[in-house]
């Protein structure tokens, strides 16, 4: 297995330096015949000495190198030697001649990236002012470096008559200007193809390009007098201007290429100013280059700082578009108020909190007359109260909106003063925090609505403490009949929990109330649900319990064949809000006519009429308990109950009229 994965690794590395070596040479021949060509431009205008006027093709190589980084090292460096070399000796060098202006060209090519790799990193772009000032400075580095190299094999293999100095001095103005206006060329294409630009802004550049290549044609050629080698250049810049302020780099390098391309071909073909035969040739040259020099440099200073200011204005506007997104979040408007004028100026989205239309002016003024009258004066106060020592203040204030809503805002504020002390501008935050007030409502009510529960709770207790002991005939029944009452109210209490307090349905409190003693054959549910009230839930629930116990231990419940059976229903019409409650007892021991009643038949008797407003009537009849609870209830929602025995469906409903089963 091992082998096998190893097998399959050296294949892998074999496949991907086949790919490398694929790569390489196509660039190598890409890139030589590039560099060919733009050194065979310019050995068509040569110095005196033999050293080309203007070297593009540096540029190309340099460029290739900054763009597509260290991996295209090897074809870079081989198709730049390859092409030198030929281009020379398709002129008059010799191969020793050639083979050192190879090795320097490659040499220069090399280091300039490198430079740029290791000051600006991988992926350039001339959208920067520093990185083309980095590309200036690489340039006369490498330019310089490789002049040293060509002025010796100048001397050496060339026989050059003119000094070495003025040699180096060529080869470094020739070969930097060549870097300088062609470099930014290529690293622009490169970067076009990785994101390339929208087609009105390349329309826009190529027509730009058009007129600039037109214009330098017209303008360069102009006789020599009255102009002078400035004017004509000058009369280029607004078309330099508007590629650089509408354009990306890219547009401005070309500009600046074509530019140099009209005066090398100006120059060498002998037409308009650069080709004046009248001036020395030294001079037209040392003019051509500066008018070369300065075209590019104005090209790329302009584009940088016109793309910088782009990028800035993107940065603000999405700076901005995240704020305005925040302050959204957050339901949050920022303001300016100008106490001296009474303007004020808001977020955006001060119109969604406000609510007044984006288009409509709100001014200092109106806002206020806008402020709660009960806190209008306070809003004012706080406002006039600020000093240097506290120019700060928080204020939360209810205010009318513009379409008639009113809403709770806080107001956070800073003053700022001038030397003299006095109130210029406030600026803050205006919150919406209608929804926190709400909440604040909210709880104060709940926590009012519990502290009430709890009173009536606890007077419910003292009672059920208070009554139960009379009835007791120990201790320890006292303790029973005292947790079994508690534990009747904790159940209607958990119960009413469980909705939240809204109610409890009638239903489910009698099956909690009888769940102890029930089972499926001795419990009978049947009749309509209702939705009780929290005083009709505390209520019933101690009434039931009270039923079910005695139930348990004196009634149908204490034996086997006993059962009891529940029946809820309306009153006697249709449309009545009278609840009627039916429990009967069948099947359970004989009971005396007149029992002795305790603290339970009181509290059936008595609690019903007194907290909710009904009858009780409670029955010791021989057969059993028959106990009838009728109460109004305030809100009533019915649902039909189709019989329930201990909790379980039945098969149809029985009304309260209904004779009992």
């Amino acid at each position: 297995m091992l082998q096998h994965l190893r097998v399959q690794a050296q294949g892998s590395d074999a496949a991907d330096q086949t790919r490398q070596w694929t790569s390489s040479i196509w660039l190598a021949v890409v890139v030589g015949i590039a560099y060919f060509l733009a050194a065979q431009l310019s050995l068509s205008l040569l110095t005196p000495d033999g050293v080309a006027v203007f070297w593009p093709a540096a540029g190309i190589a340099a460029g290739t190198l900054i763009a597509l980084g260290p991996r295209a090292r090897l074809g870079v460096v081989v198709g730049t030697i390859l092409a030198t070399i030929a281009a020379n000796l398709l002129g008059d060098r010799d191969l020793g001649s050639a083979t050192v202006f190879a090795v320097c060209n490659g040499v220069e090519a090399l280091l300039t990236a490198s430079l740029i790799e290791r000051y600006f990193g991988s992926e350039v772009s001339l959208n920067r002012l520093r990185n083309v000032l980095g590309l200036l400075g690489a340039a006369i580095v490498g330019a310089a470096a490789s002049g040293i190299g060509g002025s010796l094999g100048f001397t050496l293999f060339y026989g050059a008559t003119t000094s070495i100095f003025a040699i180096w001095q060529n080869w470094f103005l020739s070969d930097a200007l060549g870097i300088v206006t062609t470099a930014p060329l290529v690293i622009g294409l490169a970067s076009a193809a990785r994101e390339p630009p929208p087609q009105s802004e390349a329309i826009e550049g190529l027509l730009a390009l058009a007129a600039v290549a037109a214009m330098s044609l017209v303008v360069i050629s102009l006789p020599a007098e009255p102009w002078k080698t400035v004017v004509p250049i000058a009369l280029l810049f607004p078309l330099l201007l508007w590629i650089a302020a509408r354009c990306r780099p890219i547009f401005a390098s070309a500009a600046a290429f074509i530019v140099a391309v009209a005066i090398v071909w100006t120059t060498t073909f002998g037409i308009g100013h650069f080709g004046d035969p009248d001036l020395p040739v030294a001079d037209r040259i040392l003019a051509a280059q500066a008018g070369i020099l300065m075209v590019a440099l104005c090209a790329y200073v302009l584009a940088a700082l016109f793309a910088e200011r782009r990028q800035h204005e993107d940065a603000l506007m999405e700076s901005e578009a995240r704020l305005q997104e925040a302050l959204s979040a957050g339901a949050a408007t920022a303001f300016v108020w100008d106490v001296r004028t009474g303007s004020s100026l808001r977020s955006a989205n001060a119109a969604q909190i406000l609510g007044y239309e984006p288009r409509q002016t709100l001014t200092a003024g109106n806002f206020l007359s806008r402020v709660h009258p009960d806190d209008r004066g306070r809003f004012k106060a706080l406002v006039r109260g600020v000093r240097p020592e506290s120019p700060t203040y928080t204020v939360t204030f209810r205010f009318k909106r513009c379409d008639g809503w009113e809403v709770w805002l806080e107001e956070v504020a800073k003053a700022e003063f001038d030397a003299m002390g006095r109130l210029v501008c406030l600026k803050g935050l205006t919150v919406d925090v209608t929804e926190r007030k709400r909440s604040e409502e909210h709880q104060r009510l709940l926590v009012a609505e519990l502290d009430h529960r709890v009173k009536n709770l606890l007077a419910r207790v003292s009672v059920v403490i208070t009554d139960t002991s009379p009835g007791s005939g120990s201790l320890d029944e006292y303790i029973q009949a005292l947790d079994r009452r508690i534990q009747s109210m904790a159940a209607a209490h958990s119960l009413l929990s469980q909705n939240r307090w809204h109610g409890v349905d009638l239903m489910d409190l009698v099956r909690h109330q009888l769940a102890p003693y029930a089972t499926d054959a001795n419990t009978t549910i049947r009749g309509s649900n209702f939705t009780l009230t929290v005083a009709e839930t505390q209520g019933l629930a101690m009434v039931l319990n009270e039923l079910a116990t005695n139930a348990a231990k004196y009634g149908a419940l204490s034996t086997r064949n006993g059962r009891v059976e529940v029946v809820c229903n309306r009153g006697p019409s249709e449309n009545a809000t009278n609840l009627s409650i039916v429990w009967r007892e069948i099947g359970g021991p004989a009971i005396a006519a007149s029992p002795q009643c305790g603290y339970g038949v009181s509290l059936i008797r008595d609690l019903i009429p007194h907290e909710l407003g009904g009858s009780v009537d409670l029955v010791f009849a021989s057969e059993g308990v028959c106990c009838r609870i009728e109460f109004p209830v305030k809100a009533v929602t019915v649902t039909d109950i189709k019989g329930a025995t201990s909790g379980h469906p039945a098969a149809s409903a029985t009304s309260l009229d209904a004779p009992l089963q």
